[in-house]
């Protein structure tokens, strides 16, 4: 019910070991000015209460990115205002691109991944955010994500 990207779809893997880049499982910063934080689009399930969750990241500007590493451990973190990002992970099962997407990052208690909220638009990732995907829907995408072998299943 989970998949996950493991980098933004900026990063190169020649990136790695560089002095002014950065990927962690929760944070990464390319050539010190692009910033980015992992998060979940959690799309409901009809008719169950499961949640079917992307894995992505979303860039931020540096400024929201400073404040939310300095929280990123504090208890009471999931007060802060969400933050401005946008989409940067492709998800391949769908026909229109994902890069790009406006979102809102809503942090949440510490050991939790933040939440992302698209821009409710007619993308159908924005739209079955809003409205949910049928159990079929769930097994169309896992089929889709292990033929194309992107993304991590959890």
């Amino acid at each position: 019910m989970n998949y996950t990207a493991e980098a933004p779809a900026a990063w190169d893997p020649a990136f790695a070991g560089a002095d002014d880049c950065t990927l962690s499982s929760d944070q990464c910063v390319i050539q010190g000015r692009h910033y980015f934080v992992k998060g979940l689009i959690e799309v409901p399930v009809i008719d169950t209460d499961d949640v079917f969750s992307w894995g992505v990241w979303v860039s931020l500007s540096r400024e929201n990115f400073s404040r939310a590493a300095d929280l990123w451990d504090k208890p009471g973190r999931e007060a802060e205002k969400p933050y401005f990002g946008w989409l940067t992970t492709d998800l391949p099962v769908y026909s229109t691109t994902t890069l790009n997407l406006k979102t809102l990052v809503h942090t949440r208690p510490v050991d939790e991944r933040p939440y992302i909220e698209l821009e409710p638009t007619e993308h159908p990732l924005a739209v079955e955010q809003r409205t949910g995907i049928t159990m079929d829907r769930v097994r169309e995408i896992a089929a889709a994500v292990l033929h194309s072998g992107s993304g991590e299943q959890r």
